[in-house]
């Protein structure tokens, strides 16, 4: 119940559920909704790779990605560039993450996550590293959310982001990590070290950042942070797969 219900959070997937989920007891099932995820982009990266050449996979794999969530997170980091690149005060950056609209900076901070992703799975030397990446970096992505809902002060108290802080406890958030953190070792082995440090990384740096803009978190940090840690991952599980070999691989 609880994985379905985050998937029915996170995904444009219909998902029919029996009765309204608690958001309070779904936060923490969020890392492994992205495992799903990834693993879906994994597999059709893996599958793609058979037969195209491995940039193409990645593309088409992403894209695939894209059209599961809606673009969920990519409209929260566009949001955020948009507010804190071009709002000179705390009031016009709240109104500026109230805007449904994109501009210059969301418009790039979006493109510049796609193809940084694209790029980093179509760098990878096969399809069992593919695979594994896509969850990994999902995975990883949810926790860096969830952990920063946990453990950062809500901006504003208000709205979707307002609700998934409040339904954030630490004990909530550390179980979501952990199990997020055991799915990433499955997948990966000794990478999940790497791999937690960069979602660690991306959840202080945006949540800082977030602190000195706007007083604290909303749902669209909490999306961006997914974004920066998604993407940490990929470079770093691309920069790994150059000298080592995942666990499971013969």
């Amino acid at each position: 119940m609880g994985l379905l219900a985050a998937l029915q959070f996170l995904t444009r997937v219909p998902i029919r559920l029996r009765a309204e989920p608690s958001l309070n007891k779904t936060v923490a099932w969020f890392p492994a909704a992205g495992a799903v995820i990834g693993a879906t982009v994994g597999g059709v990266a893996a599958g793609m790779w058979q037969l195209t050449p491995s940039l193409v996979a990645a593309a088409v794999a992403v894209t695939v990605g894209l059209l599961i969530t809606g673009a969920f997170h990519e409209d929260g980091l566009g949001d955020v560039a948009d507010a804190f690149g071009g709002g000179w005060t705390v009031e016009r950056r709240l109104e500026i993450l109230k805007d449904s609209r994109h501009g210059t900076y969301g418009v790039a901070a979006m493109c510049a996550s796609i193809v940084l992703r694209m790029l980093s799975l179509g760098s990878l030397p096969g399809p069992a590293a593919m695979f594994a990446a896509a969850v990994a970096a999902h995975t990883m992505g949810r926790v860096a959310a969830v952990g920063m809902a946990g453990t950062m002060r809500l901006a504003t108290h208000a709205g979707l982001g307002a609700d998934y802080g409040r339904g954030t406890t630490p004990v909530r958030a550390a179980l979501g990590c952990a199990s997020g953190l055991a799915i990433t070792a499955l997948a990966t082995g000794w990478w999940a070290g790497p791999l937690a440090l960069s979602a660690l990384v991306a959840a202080l740096a945006t949540g800082t950042l977030a602190r000195r803009k706007i007083g604290g978190i909303s749902g669209d940090v909490m999306g961006a942070a997914e974004q920066v840690a998604e993407c940490l991952c990929f470079v770093v599980i691309s920069a790994l797969a150059l000298h080592h070999h995942l666990w499971w691989q013969p």
